[in-house]
């Protein structure tokens, strides 16, 4: 049997562990379906969208454990994982996914609230008078 292989994603808050063996197919994230995890047809998109941009959809089992963040943030977490293990299995993979912008973490983040303000930015109603 070929050994697993294992990476992290990171989007926002959401870290999510990636384990990548060969198989059929099967997705499961948090002991789960990732269709029944990803309810939303558009995040469970994205966390195919590794697998078949290399044409393997049916080729890996993949099993991932989420924590942190919200739903999309863990949807797009996932994605990076999956992209990451792929490269640890097969470099020839890396051109396909660097021009589907797969390999790429999104440093996006929420801004900290400021002092003296509502929020990060929004601040309180000014009156002149």
């Amino acid at each position: 049997m070929e050994k697993q292989k294992n990476s992290v994603g990171r989007r926002k808050e959401a870290v999510t562990r990636v384990f990548l063996t060969k198989g059929n197919g099967k997705i499961k994230i948090n002991d789960k379906d990732y269709k029944e995890y990803f309810t939303l047809e558009y995040l469970q998109n994205q966390v195919e969208l590794p697998l078949k941009t290399i044409e393997a959809s049916d080729k890996f089992d993949v099993v991932v454990n989420a924590s942190g963040g919200g739903i999309k943030g863990q949807a797009e977490a996932t994605k990076l994982g999956i992209a990451r293990a792929l490269l640890q299995i097969n470099a020839d993979f890396r051109p396909a996914l660097k021009a589907a912008g797969l390999l790429r973490r999104d440093p996006r983040s929420v801004e900290r609230k400021k002092p003296g303000r509502k929020k990060a930015r929004k601040s309180f109603q000014f009156s002149k008078r």
